[in-house]
């Protein structure tokens, strides 16, 4: 596993893509968030004729009420909105992750709350993973 950004989070699933993708999916709705919008792009690629071998399925997710608490303290925070997880293959493996809210915040009021999503889509991943 390459992981060298240090603003991303990604951990190994134990599942496939179609299983870690039901599992992701109720381990949001366990933590308060919900699916918006999907996108393959392996799928996307090949419907462009360009060719992709692995599955990239990056996942839109919201809590309206965290969300709605960011665009009142800074309504440019919203063209970061919705938070994305998103699961891959990668050499047949299965990975999850996200990239970390807490390091997109410049507004310190908005700190703890970004922190706080972290976790809770930290814990999510992590539920659907293992």
């Amino acid at each position: 596993m390459n992981q060298t950004l240090t603003n991303v989070y990604k951990v190994k699933s134990n599942y496939d893509l179609t299983e870690s993708h039901e599992r992701l999916i109720e381990t949001l709705k366990q933590v308060g968030f919900g699916v918006l919008w999907e996108l393959n792009f392996k799928d996307k690629l090949r419907e462009k004729g360009l060719a992709y071998n692995e599955d990239f399925l990056v996942m839109e997710v919201c809590n309206p009420a965290k969300a709605k608490v960011v665009l009142e303290a800074e309504i440019d925070m919203g063209f970061m909105l919705p938070c994305k997880v998103g699961i891959h293959t990668e050499n047949g493996s299965c990975f999850m992750g996200l990239m970390k809210p807490s390091s997109m915040v410049s507004n310190e009021s908005l700190t703890s709350l970004a922190k706080e999503v972290e976790d809770a889509l930290i814990l999510a991943i992590d539920g659907a993973a293992k």
